[in-house]
Formats: C-alpha cells, structure tokens, sequence
C-alpha cells in the first residue's frame, strides 16, 4: 500500500472518530462550528430522538472547542514545523461535565518538546467541578432531591457520577460557599436604615436571621446564625459581626426584633442612643395570650390589635395602659408580660410612621415570610444531621429568595422615617 492511500485511509479513521453515532463536526474555524447529522435517522426519529440529536450536538460542540485549542497549540494535522513547541501526542479516555452529569470523553493530549503534559483549558473547564455544582443547585433548589437527581436530569446521553453520595457532595460543596458568602459579604455599600433580627425555628434547629432594609425599601439578607435571640453569646457575636462587615454603629437605625431580653441589651450595648427598637407585637400578643384561659384569649386578641392600629402615640399607649389595667385582675402573669416592653411595641407609633409603612415594621413577619419559602423547598430532606447542614441549606435558599425579593409596602414613606430617626439621638440625650 503506498504512503498517500495510508494516510488517507488514516485521515479517514481519525474522521470518524470525531463523530458520534448520528453526527460529526465538519468545519471549525472563523468563529463559527459546523455540524452535520445523518438525514435518515432525522427524518426516521422517533419520540425523543431529536433531543438525543440535540445532546449530540452539545458534545460536539465541546470537542470542536478542545480541538480548535489544541490546534492553536500545536498547528493542524500533519503540518511540519521545526519552531513548535507542543505536539499531539494521542488521546486517552476521560470525562466531561454535561446536563448535570459526567459523559465519557475522548481527549486528546498535548506534551511539550522536552517532555511534559500540556494542560486543555478548555477540556478542565467542561469538566470543572463548578459545572456539576451549578447543575445540581439549580435542580435541588426547584425541589428536587438528592435521591431522584439520577432520575430527572436528562438521560439521552450516557453518563455517571450522579448517584445520591456524588450529588450531595456536590450540593455541601456549593452550599458551603454560598454560606461563606452569605457571611463575609460586606455591608459598608448598602445605606440601611432598618434592620429586623428573629430567632426562627428552621426544622430541627433554631437559627438566628437578620433582615436589613435599605433606604429604596429593598430588603438585604445580612446573616443568619446557629442559636437563639435568648442566647446573649450568639446575640454578641452577631450583632459585632455586622459591625465588622462595615454597618455604621453610630448611623441611627430602627430595630425591629422578636422580643428577646438578650437582644435588646445586646443592640443597646453596641449601638446605644442610636438606635430605637420596636418589639414585635405579633411575638408580644402571643406571649401575653398564652398566660390566658382560652375564653378570654379572643377579646384580648382584639383589645391589642385595636390599640395598636391606633394612629397617634398617646391613643395608643392610653388603650394598652387600660388593657394592662384589664389583665392585672384576670391573669397577673399576662399582666407583667404585656408591661414589660410595652413602650417599645409603640415606638413606630413614637416616630410617627406612616401607616403603611407601619404596616410592615410592627412585627418581624418578613423574616419569617421568606423563612416559610425556604422550609417549603427543604421539603425534600428527611433528616437534618448538624446545625451546620441546617445553615447551609438556609443560606442557598435564602440567597435564591432575595433574587426575587420585592420592596417593602410603604417604601415611598422611608425618606421621613429616615429623617425621624435623624433626631433619636438627640432625643435620647434629653431622655
């Protein structure tokens, strides 16, 4: 056989073996990649089969990508140059990342002159690791689990690496980062005015959530914590964390939080005169009911509710003093428990806050709004083993909840609450 019908009986091997079963790369070059698929088992496909083409194509896309790199380094085929310093030197088998798993791939190797393998760029970013974690996060946060992930990504294409250890590796490595992320995230940029902090039961843990508001009325995940807002320890931490992470401890803000002694000491400890607190009174109507006999649970309910969609300041405190009056004879203990912080569940009613934006700063109902969202898309887990897995899980939804965070009602008031609490310091000093 002479030489030029073996090399192109050889061209034509290595031709086919840039192709899969239905098509091939024909041309790769001027910015663009030309494919070609059979005819026949187009006009011949039955249901499904033009997405298994489609899949195809997505594969040779990454090969005609490799191979174009591969010749920017190491000039075409059966080209002689004495001044190159890479050369091809086969192909071997191996991987990359495609619709949410690993693909066989056939990739070719480079190597130097004077010994040593050269690295693919593109062929470790079609298999980088991140491509897998992205896949994955986007299909478990839309609800679907660790254990079905094999059964819903696409299987037109042969793959591995997707069995429930591989996919929840993947999902702790993402979810990870985005809880570093949440965490270090700096809050020096962000103009907030308000910031709201519950403790939320998150499953089988309690966490600790803060809410910031900006000047627009736009809300701002700033951290979430393992603990409870009793826990003065994890209040310090929290509240010396932000502050660390940029937020201004002598701006004025408005506190809004669930209630909690060690909070408040905490707040008034860091941020002293600057800043005012408003106590939830969702979390204080609940406390002062469970101290009552059920019968009488609903006019009290209805009492507070009344007094304090009052407008103005002294109204309000006039109808909780003779509500306080009420409970002294009914239930001491309701009695002592609507006392204490009873001037802080009106200081919205203090700064005279419009009442639509009052609306919305009375309770901290927002962070346990998005904490709802978020244990509805942790439907899926079955058992929760550490309070770190319960953060992480947290943190993903919640950033993927601020995506799609609206403004808070009233938003259009939150230039005169900001120019209220200009003055609360001064206040204070006065006090």
């Amino acid at each position: 056989m002479s030489s030029k019908k073996y090399r192109s009986k050889k061209s034509r091997t290595r031709k086919k073996k840039s192709g899969t079963q239905n098509g091939r790369v024909i041309a790769v070059g001027g910015g663009e990649v030309q494919l070609a698929f059979r005819m026949p088992q187009l006009l011949a496909a039955t249901q499904g089969a033009v997405e298994a083409i489609a899949a195809e194509a997505g594969l040779l896309i990454m090969k005609a990508l490799i191979d174009e790199e591969v010749e920017q380094r190491a000039g075409g085929r059966y080209e002689h140059d004495r001044e190159r310093e890479t050369v091809r030197w086969g192909a071997e088998d191996g991987y990359v990342v495609f619709s949410g798993k690993k693909v066989p791939f056939r990739r070719p190797r480079l190597r130097h002159v004077d010994g040593g393998e050269v690295e693919l760029e593109r062929y470790r970013m079609f298999q980088a690791d991140r491509r897998m974690e992205d896949d994955v996060v986007r299909r478990v946060v839309r609800g679907v689990s660790t254990r079905n992930y094999e059964g819903v990504i696409d299987e037109f294409c042969e793959g591995y690496g997707v069995r429930k250890s591989s996919v929840s590796r993947h999902w702790k490595t993402a979810t990870a980062k985005d809880l570093a992320a949440l965490m270090e995230r700096p809050l020096d940029g962000l103009d907030i005015p308000i910031i709201m902090i519950d403790g939320i039961s998150f499953h089988d843990y309690l966490v600790v959530a803060a809410l910031g508001v900006d000047s627009e009325g736009k809300k701002h995940v700033l951290g979430i914590w393992d603990g409870a807002t009793e826990n003065s320890t994890v209040v310090k931490a929290l509240l010396e964390d932000l502050i660390d992470r940029g937020l201004d401890p002598k701006r004025n803000r408005l506190f809004v939080i669930d209630g909690a002694k060690a909070l408040k000491k905490g707040i008034k400890a860091i941020f002293g005169k600057h800043a005012a607190i408003q106590r939830c009174q969702i979390h204080k109507m609940r406390n002062v009911l469970s101290y009552l006999p059920e019968g009488q649970q609903a006019r009290i309910r209805r009492a507070l509710r009344a007094a304090w969609g009052l407008l103005r300041y002294n109204d309000a405190k006039k109808e909780l003093q003779k509500i306080l009056a009420k409970l002294e004879s009914m239930s001491p203990a309701a009695a002592s428990s609507l006392r204490e912080g009873l001037e802080e569940t009106i200081t919205i009613h203090r700064l005279q806050v419009p009442h639509e934006l009052r609306k919305v700063l009375r309770s901290t109902n927002p962070i346990e709004n998005i904490f709802s969202r978020t244990r509805e898309l942790c439907r899926n887990v079955k058992r929760w083993s550490s309070a770190d897995m319960a953060l992480r899980w947290a943190s993903k939804m919640l950033l993927h909840a601020e995506k799609k965070f609206r403004r808070i009602t009233g938003y259009q008031h939150m230039p005169m609450l900001i120019e209220t609490l200009k003055d609360i310091d001064k206040k204070e000093d006065a006090a």
